[in-house]
């Protein structure tokens, strides 16, 4: 008890000299910017003895993620060796070579180390996206049955479709007959909660109704969600820390919130057991029977594996259709060439429908790139290595690999880089000149859905669902944003990126003959 009374006077006494030192060197962040904001570090941070780059950081930390992009931007290898503090390096990368060397070929030398697992764990536990090594191969064997062909037919065509017809489209109706505002982006994450809580555990949460009900699950999870990402952002990770030690503050309510997102999931669970016993077959097996029919009753362990689910589902498809949506409304060329595509293919079945759009896919993978759901990520060392580009890299640095950075790098994406153009994706199929053929680039290149052993198993799963969704909204509707022109929303890096504030727009029914 002492020892964490001399540690909060400690705390105290620097309080006052880091409110100096952030006063002093605080960066004005513009309200407005236009689209994409360009570079504006040219020179790499400064570093001291002892403190290294720590008043850099500081100065940027309400731009975090543009900062590390610019740093990397104007590195000779596109990699930088950031000294964050006294004990703190971490290497930074928007070099595609570096990319594969800790994603594939070094595979066994970077894993989740101590930092984010020990960052997450209060809300993620020992769920796949928080842990290495035996228990991670299982959650990824497991849950690999839900993403076959068979499986992601029935996903589209029941699930996806179902939602759409059944919640979205009268949603829809109703707010341009009313003129309406609503937030898209809230809606897409009603509408991606229910889709994944349906697949994967065969539960429906009916999240999206047209009172879109404020649920104390929704709120707590968005909120555990914001606060456990603001812990990779404290530039002094002991004091959340601390204060989680004394229950106060932002990490008592995480606290809370994670307490009633628990409380959740283990509902879902005692309830896909009763029906387990009740039924000596299911009609469908979904994500959940399949990990409780494995012999993992630790209801614990089954509650972190379903967190990690609603988290990879209700939040990456929404947060890339949000910034879609967004970047269409000021491109009208590729709407009407999306809008085209989607009315050649409306007579088609469901699933080929959205399996056959190129153009579309396209389109998504550009926004993707210019807004990547997951702007960043880290590994740690296992041993000592030497990178590609030869950066040495010592046992338990971390490695951060910059999606949001790749996407917007002359490098690799040519002059033409902030444009959004669909076409660099797409090249004409010589049989017929008149069709696109879809080209990609290699995912250490465009990491948007990882790489490697641990690449993204929903990535087709999240691409059919965004494109039925499309289909289905933009063949009826107009989706018109709200927002001032010449401005460019706020891209809020969390665990998945956000729009801050929303994405508010008027719904307009859509002339037959368009």
């Amino acid at each position: 008890m002492l020892f964490l009374q001399l540690l909060v006077s400690f705390f105290l006494l620097l309080l006052p000299l880091l409110l100096s030192i952030l006063f002093l060197t605080r960066a004005s962040t513009p309200k407005k910017q236009s689209s994409p904001p360009p570079s504006t570090t040219t020179s790499l941070p400064r570093s001291y003895p002892i403190i290294g780059s720590f008043l850099a950081v500081l100065a940027n930390r309400n731009r975090g993620l543009q900062w590390i992009s610019d740093i990397v931007q104007v590195s000779p290898s596109a990699t930088y060796v950031l000294h964050r503090n006294v004990a703190t390096r971490v290497v930074l990368t928007a070099n595609p070579a570096v990319v594969q060397h800790i994603l594939k070929t070094h595979f066994h030398n970077y894993g989740k180390g101590n930092i984010f697992p020990e960052t997450l764990k209060d809300l993620l536990g020992n769920g796949i996206f928080n842990v290495d090594g035996e228990s991670w191969k299982f959650q990824r064997q497991l849950a690999s049955h839900e993403f076959n062909t068979k499986s992601l037919r029935k996903f589209v065509e029941t699930v996806v479709d179902t939602e759409i017809s059944d919640r979205l489209i009268p949603i829809l109706c109703s707010a341009a007959a009313t003129g309406t505002v609503l937030d898209f982006q809230d809606i897409l994450q009603r509408f991606a909660f229910d889709n994944i809580c349906k697949i994967a555990f065969g539960f429906d949460p009916a999240y999206l109704l047209p009172s879109l009900p404020q649920t104390k699950f929704a709120q707590a999870f968005e909120e555990s969600a914001i606060i456990s990402s603001d812990r990779f952002k404290a530039l002094i990770p002991l004091v959340w820390k601390i204060k989680k030690l004394l229950n106060i503050g932002s990490e008592k309510r995480l606290r809370i919130a994670v307490l009633e997102v628990q409380e959740f999931a283990k509902n879902v669970i005692r309830e896909k057991k009763h029906e387990l016993r009740e039924k000596s077959s299911l009609d469908s097996v979904d994500l959940l029977s399949r990990f409780l029919s494995s012999g993992h009753s630790d209801e614990n362990f089954v509650t972190d594996i379903v967190i990690s689910f609603i988290l990879a589902g209700r939040d990456t498809t929404s947060a890339a259709l949000t910034w879609y949506l967004w970047l269409l409304s000021k491109n009208p060329h590729v709407e009407s060439e999306v809008l085209k595509e989607i009315n050649e293919k409306s007579e088609a079945p469901v699933f080929d429908e959205v399996k056959d759009m190129v153009y579309t896919h396209a389109s998504l993978c550009e926004s993707m790139r210019l807004y990547p759901p997951v702007p960043s990520d880290s590994k740690e060392a296992v041993n000592d290595d030497v990178l590609p580009d030869g950066t040495v890299v010592k046992k338990g640095m971390r490695v951060t690999y910059i999606p949001y950075a790749m996407g917007r790098s002359e490098a690799l994406w040519g002059k033409d880089w902030a444009e959004f153009k669909p076409e660099r994706w797409l090249e004409r199929d010589e049989a017929e000149n008149r069709h696109w053929r879809f080209v990609g680039r290699d995912a250490y290149t465009y990491p948007v859905f990882q790489a490697g052993p641990r690449i993204c198993l929903g990535k087709e799963m999240a691409f059919l669902q965004m494109k039925r969704v499309l289909a289905g909204v933009l063949r009826k509707f107009k989706v018109v944003p709200i927002i001032e022109e010449g401005v460019e929303p706020e891209f809020v890096p969390q665990l998945t990126a956000k729009m801050k504030g929303g994405l508010p727009v008027r719904i307009v029914e859509r002339d037959e003959k368009e």
